[in-house]
């Protein structure tokens, strides 16, 4: 949710069509945060992923993983908190893999 200020109600801006695998879906949503474009990225916990929202759009793209659970460099095991570097680099803390992944993204 985005709150504008002096509004009543907040927007949706990534997920909020029920709980799934789908592009326009999440799937237990942990650690959120916005890159200097205004992209959302998001922790998708269950669906071992990391996705981007850009303004506007109805679906997602994933970033990072979506190959599953695993251990593998290409694979996450619950996605929980996310950050950028000064350089742009996202780095994302991997829950059940015990492990901080360091990745460089595309803008």
């Amino acid at each position: 949710m985005k709150w504008r200020k002096d509004t009543k109600e907040g927007t949706i801006v990534a997920g909020g069509k029920g709980q799934g695998e789908n592009l326009n879906q999440l799937y237990y949503p942990r650690g959120v945060i916005v890159d200097d474009l205004d992209q959302i990225y998001v922790a998708d916990y269950y669906n071992h992923r990391v996705m981007r929202w850009c303004e506007g759009k109805e679906e997602g793209e994933i970033v990072i993983g979506g190959n599953g659970q695993g251990n593998q460099p290409n694979q996450l095991y619950h996605p929980f908190v996310l950050s950028f570097d000064d350089e742009g680099n996202l780095y994302v803390g991997d829950y059940s893999n015990d492990r901080i992944q360091k990745f460089e993204i595309e803008k």
